[in-house]
């Protein structure tokens, strides 16, 4: 317990890194390349990133990372540290203060720790799933909300043509069953679901940079996430991801999928 609790202040000192890292670009302009898969990157991004990745070749050189950026490195304790430097560069560029840096603690496979960091709006949420289970939002506790069902769910996706196809016409009968379906957020839904503001989030085509860290965060606020079929995220899930704060709304929506 003494280490996660090094951990959790580690992960503290890297999400403060990032932030310094990424403040000067923001609404600054400046260039924007497009990746082999069309999505942005920027100066900002690859700053973050770099500067989490030196704190922990330092401070924990024998953990793997993995990040959006820089792909895989190191690593032989079996624990990795899973980064996405800016969550929702697309925002980002355009000057919306709805982006964030994802930091994932991930040992023997599942995720541990996780933090989304706002800096934009000073939110941080920090998830822990070990020994108690517990999230807080700015330091303090929060819980994900009940929620009777389904049709009384506020859902929130981050874009309806993020989804292939198939997976459209899972998202449409999703909407078609909710009260309420909001587009765009990136990852503050998952920590306004953590909070009990949001009832569900539903994506698709997510890589483990953009789901690891919000694990933790939803399930230590006594929420669930999991893939479409129902199974825990793993770093071969296919990028399907379902969050809900009540398990009755995840049930349900798992059966209209």
């Amino acid at each position: 317990m003494m280490w996660i609790e090094a951990d959790l202040i580690l992960i503290q000192r890297l999400a403060d890194a990032a932030e310094e890292a990424i403040a000067p670009y923001f609404r600054k302009g400046g260039a924007i390349e497009q990746k082999a898969d069309l999505s942005p990157v920027t100066a900002a991004d690859r700053a973050s990133e770099t500067a989490m990745r030196r704190m922990l070749e330092r401070d924990r050189p024998t953990d793997g990372i993995y990040g959006e950026e820089f792909g895989v490195s190191g690593g032989n304790s079996g624990r990795i540290w899973i980064l996405d430097p800016i969550d929702g560069t697309r925002g980002f560029v355009a000057g919306r203060p709805i982006y964030g840096t994802l930091i994932a603690l991930v040992e023997h496979g599942r995720p541990i720790i996780g933090m989304i960091a706002a800096g934009a709006v000073r939110d941080r949420w920090l998830g822990c799933t070990v020994g108690t289970p517990r999230t807080t939002l700015n330091g303090q506790t929060v819980r994900a909300r009940p929620c009777p069902g389904l049709r009384a769910a506020r859902a929130a996706t981050t874009h309806p043509l993020a989804f292939t196809a198939a997976g459209h016409a899972s998202f449409q009968r999703i909407g078609r069953s909710v009260t309420d379906m909001l587009f765009g957020g990136d990852c503050h839904n998952y920590g306004l679901l953590a909070a009990g503001h949001l009832d569900l989030v539903m994506e698709e085509g997510l890589k483990p940079y953009d789901w690891a860290a919000v694990v933790p965060v939803i399930e230590g606020a006594g929420g669930i996430i999991t893939d479409w079929a129902g199974q825990p995220l793993g770093l071969k899930s296919e990028g399907q991801v379902l969050a809900a704060g009540d398990r009755k709304v995840h049930a349900e929506a798992l059966e209209r999928i």
